[in-house]
């Protein structure tokens, strides 16, 4: 492949300058995410304006999907990790929307760009010691950096500055890849071979939200269970 070949994907791929607020610039990972949000709140909104007792329609799919999360936050953390659904069941249902968006034609997956999946790791892990502090309280929250022993302090405190480095960058490589894999055999061969590579997409595009809504929900756990 070609300089001005893989050029093009790269354009394809990476985030582009839309028009400027201010001195601002708002780029397509921004535009494209306030897209998405316009898509999910309808959804939400129709999916949940006539829950019953009794399960009809959409709301089969909304109380499989809390059933999941319910048992995924379970298997962590015990009948208490219900609690922590918004949160993580958000976070899953929100990513799982931004890593399929590409199924739109010309959209760029917010989640392909570094400052998105960043963001998420950073606020997700803030929530997670806020969580934390409020489980245990001050003393108990600085004690648990002390745990299972003393000497482990500097390597536990480490291991909370990487965890937003880790969750941002398994996603951004894995939806970046993805993506880029499809343009590129788009380029080579149109409409065949990426086809499947699409449909592994959609499959990766799930597994990723879920990969990041479960290690959310792991980390919580640390907190409320301990190590």
């Amino acid at each position: 492949m070609g300089f001005e070949a893989l050029q093009g994907v790269l354009e394809h791929v990476q985030p582009s300058v839309v028009f400027y607020l201010g001195s601002i610039p708002i780029t397509s990972t921004v535009i494209n995410t306030w897209v998405i949000m316009a898509i999910l709140l309808p959804l939400v909104y129709i999916f949940t304006r006539d829950l019953s007792v009794i399960p009809k329609g959409p709301q089969h799919l909304l109380e499989m999907m809390a059933e999941f999360l319910y048992e995924l936050l379970e298997d962590n953390m015990g009948k208490e990790g219900r609690k922590y659904i918004p949160l993580v069941g958000t976070l899953f249902v929100f990513i799982l929307f931004l890593n399929l968006s590409w199924l739109i034609p010309g959209m760029r997956p917010p989640t392909t760009d570094l400052s998105t999946t960043v963001s998420f790791a950073i606020v997700t892990i803030i929530l997670v010691q806020i969580i934390g502090i409020k489980k245990q309280g001050l003393g108990g929250y600085v004690k648990h950096f002390f745990q299972p022993n003393p000497f482990l302090f500097p390597l536990n405190v480490i291991e909370e500055l990487v965890k937003p480095v880790s969750l941002s960058l398994r996603l951004f490589a894995n939806m970046f890849g993805e993506k880029t894999a499809v343009a590129v055999l788009f380029l080579m061969i149109p409409l065949v071979v990426p086809t499947p590579v699409m449909l592994l997409g959609l499959i990766m595009g799930l597994i990723q939200a879920l990969v990041f809504s479960l290690l959310t929900a792991v980390y919580i756990a640390n907190f409320v269970q301990g190590h």
